[in-house]
């Protein structure tokens, strides 16, 4: 809120207890006529006296399955004839007229089932509370329009913040914008999943449903709702008759379901009602369920849409997924970076996994070591803890690939100095193209070829596996990693 905030009420201070409850006998509903009409005013003269001809909607709200307020529910939630492009042109960042911040201002202080904030920039702010409630915020003082709000009859006093300030649910959670990468993430698991089902919400309880495929990912992409947030969730079943016999035994779910046209559509409701849903939509084409339970289904991954400029200026969040967590942590990643983590599994087909923080990296065979690995669990084992080099960051498929050998001194140099020289060794590999020695008289002692071109084959003896040969060390390749060995040079070398 600007430094300058005033609580507006119908109820006079003096009708306050000492903890500032009212003790009053007014009525705490809107009266539709005069009492209403004197909140407005005040609103409209703080708005002139600020200078404000605008407003941008905020963390817009549409009541959902449970109201608490003191009014009945009223068509469009107060929102008719507001946005012509529908409930959808109620989403943030829309800028307002102040004679529609005016109708939002009427339809919150009568509980009609929209509800925002309404703010204009530093300068400018308007809550509505509970029980007839108003909170301004200006940069300015406004003492004309103090003076016209004690005229009407309101009660305006300074107080130090509004109740209804915006406050993240969790002030370290790093929001995914739906950028670039995002949508790049989308197109993978579409392909992986075939199709997906994306929700849009525009508006704290309103949503909209998107099935994609590889086809139509652009195109629903382009009629999102500005600052819509995302969740992306795997497809309907088609089994409905499944899906309504996996219906809790209470609570509050969101029921949702493709018909014959493939219109989907979302509806939450509790226990007394989960027969009637059964009875409706045993016809549907597709249909699932959502827990509305903090934690109990969460989709695959989420996002917020950023404005036009790249920026997210959105500031609501979605519960992060699992997915979410990993993307954040990724992007603290870098190509280079080197990272402690805990080996956690040693796959049977070689790779290593390893948890550097709450995400898994993996370490293939040949990144282990720079001398040759049989099997990972030559190397490392489960629970040791080990420093690698991060060798990519893969924000799409979220993977991270390490090196072990990278953050060891690379003994290659050192091998290639040896050219020329002379070195008995046992046979470890027979190949097509030639026979493997190793040159040190160790068990991961690094190994050259010997073509078969530098076989000396004089003696008509068969070379096997364990057979001890004298070579002649001829190329060391620095790039390739790979030794030349000649059994014939070494023969001529020595003779």
């Amino acid at each position: 809120m600007p430094p300058f905030v005033y609580r507006i009420t119908k109820y006079d201070p003096a009708h306050r207890d000492e903890r500032g409850h009212y003790t009053g006998a007014g009525d705490t509903v809107s009266d539709h006529g005069p009492v209403e009409e004197a909140y407005l005013a005040a609103f409209t003269s703080f708005a002139e006296a600020a200078g404000i001809d605008q407003l941008e909607i905020r963390e817009p709200q549409i009541a959902g399955f449970a109201r608490f307020g003191l009014e009945p529910a009223v068509d469009g939630y107060g929102l008719a004839d507001l946005f012509p492009a529908g409930p959808a042109g109620f989403h943030d960042g829309a800028l307002v007229p102040i004679a529609v911040g005016l109708e939002l201002v009427r339809a919150m202080l009568r509980d009609s089932g929209a509800w925002c904030r309404l703010e204009s920039g530093e300068a400018f702010a308007v809550h509505v509370g509970w029980d007839q409630y108003l909170y301004i915020g200006s940069n300015k003082p406004c003492e004309t329009a103090l003076a016209r709000t004690r005229a009407l009859g309101l009660f305006p006093e300074r107080i130090a913040a509004s109740p209804y300030d915006f406050a993240p649910d969790d002030a370290a959670y790093v929001q995914r914008p739906a950028d670039a990468g995002f949508w790049a993430r989308l197109h993978w698991t579409v392909s992986a999943y075939c199709a997906v089902f994306l929700e849009e919400v525009f508006a704290g309880n309103a949503c909209r449903w998107h099935r994609l495929t590889r086809d139509n990912i652009e195109t629903v992409r382009s009629q999102l709702a500005p600052r819509a947030r995302l969740a992306v969730w795997p497809d309907l079943l088609s089994d409905v008759g499944r899906t309504l016999a996996a219906l809790p035994d209470e609570g509050l779910v969101q029921f949702v379901w493709e018909d014959e046209n493939g219109r989907i559509t979302s509806t939450v409701v509790d226990e007394t009602q989960f027969e009637a849903v059964a009875s409706q939509h045993a016809g549907a084409r597709a249909a699932g369920v959502v827990s509305i339970s903090a934690g109990a289904d969460l989709p695959l991954f989420t996002a917020v849409l950023s404005d036009s400029d790249g920026v997210l200026r959105a500031r609501w969040q979605t519960e992060p997924t699992p997915s979410d967590r990993d993307w954040a942590f990724l992007k603290t990643l870098r190509r280079g970076q080197v990272v402690t983590g805990t080996v956690t599994t040693i796959a049977s087909f070689g790779v290593t996994f390893v948890d550097i923080g709450g995400f898994t990296a993996m370490i293939n065979i040949p990144e282990l070591s720079w001398r040759p690995v049989d099997h990972p669990s030559d190397v490392v084992s489960v629970g040791q803890e080990v420093k690698a080099e991060v060798l990519d960051v893969d924000m799409i498929r979220e993977r991270v690939p390490l090196s072990l050998r990278a953050v060891q001194e690379n003994p290659w140099p050192q091998l290639a100095r040896r050219i020329g020289e002379v070195v008995i060794g046992p046979v470890t590999k027979i190949v097509p193209f030639g026979v493997f020695v190793r040159i040190e008289d160790r068990k991961d002692g690094f190994q050259g070829l010997v073509h078969t071109s530098d076989l000396d084959e004089s003696s008509g003896n068969v070379v096997k596996v364990g057979d001890t040969l004298t070579v002649k060390i001829i190329d060391v390749d620095l790039t390739r990693l790979r030794i030349a060995l000649s059994q014939v040079q070494a023969r001529t070398s020595t003779a």
